[in-house]
């Protein structure tokens, strides 16, 4: 072993030092040049997105709690109305596969319980009806998200 390796100083290792010779790829060769990298940006996950769909339901129960006793059931259109801010608001930081989603339970509690009293779901024509304009509200909240990225992305 001895005569294998050099003995070396107490005081530092023997690091060994390599020289590189530099050598130049002729004309055969040469690598073809690199096609510059695209860089993407992460994924989007963030807890909003992961609970709009749960936050958007306890918003909605919440909110239906509130309207009723204050005379919702007597009118409609304000509670659709306002089932259909929150479902805006709630479709914003969902994601997009839960978009949906978020419509179809804002529009099971306003049928079951503005709409059909004691939760009695039906599909009559005013339940078409509120069903369409929440689900054209998420798809708003849908544009909403695509122009805050787009507004993020190029400031």
């Amino acid at each position: 072993m001895v005569t294998l390796h050099p003995p070396t100083s107490w005081g530092r290792p023997h690091i060994p030092r390599f020289t590189r010779v530099p050598t130049r790829p002729g004309p055969c060769t040469a690598a073809p040049p690199r096609p510059a990298r695209l860089h993407r940006a992460p994924p989007d996950r963030t807890l909003g997105a992961e609970l709009a769909l749960p936050l958007g339901a306890v918003a909605a129960a919440l909110l239906v709690t509130v309207l009723l006793p204050a005379g919702g059931g007597a009118h409609p259109a304000v509670a659709l109305a306002a089932l259909a801010v929150l479902t805006l608001l709630a479709a914003v930081p969902a994601r997009p596969v839960l978009r949906p989603a978020v419509a179809l339970v804002s529009w099971l509690f306003y049928d079951g319980f503005v709409l059909n009293g004691h939760s009695d779901l039906a599909f009559r024509s005013p339940d078409r009806t509120g069903l369409l304009v929440l689900l054209l509200a998420a798809l708003a909240g849908a544009g909403c998200a695509a122009a805050l990225r787009l507004v993020r992305r190029h400031p």
